[in-house]
């Protein structure tokens, strides 16, 4: 008898265990329905910073007080928005410039950090990349 009884009492163990579970899937269900337009509301807030900064930084050059000429300015995106090549329009490079556009409360990426860190340290150099003949004439 006590084996039926422990079978008996693992079921009903394992029907509370059930039951619970539904329940809290229902709940869930109820509050995520209720927390809904919530979350999509801030989703679609993100995604306008998101795309307002990105626009932002393609029209940073043409924007008052940017600190160099928009022909100078090429757009890169990663690490770094813009390199500036001060002089290009004069056909004698005499500097260059990294830009980084920020809008609102954003910050410098660790990675940008980084780079700035870097560049600060003047840790830069020149490299030229010939490609093989075999190559370039095909």
């Amino acid at each position: 008898m006590q084996l039926f009884e422990l079978i008996g009492i693992a079921i009903i163990l394992l029907l509370i265990l059930f039951i619970g579970y539904i329940i809290g899937k229902i709940v869930a269900k109820k509050e995520l329905k209720e927390q809904l337009p919530e979350i999509r509301e801030d989703a679609i807030n993100r995604s306008r910073a998101v795309l307002s900064g990105q626009f932002s930084e393609q029209i940073a050059p043409y924007l008052p007080d940017f600190p160099s000429k928009p022909t100078e300015a090429r757009f890169i995106g990663k690490p770094i928005d813009f390199i500036v090549f001060r002089g290009m329009d004069e056909k004698e490079i005499n500097e260059v410039v990294f830009v980084e556009v920020k809008t609102g409360r954003s910050e410098l990426s660790n990675v940008e950090k980084s780079l700035k860190k870097t560049i600060e340290n003047k840790n830069i150099s020149w490299e030229e990349y010939k490609v093989p003949n075999k190559l370039a004439n095909k």
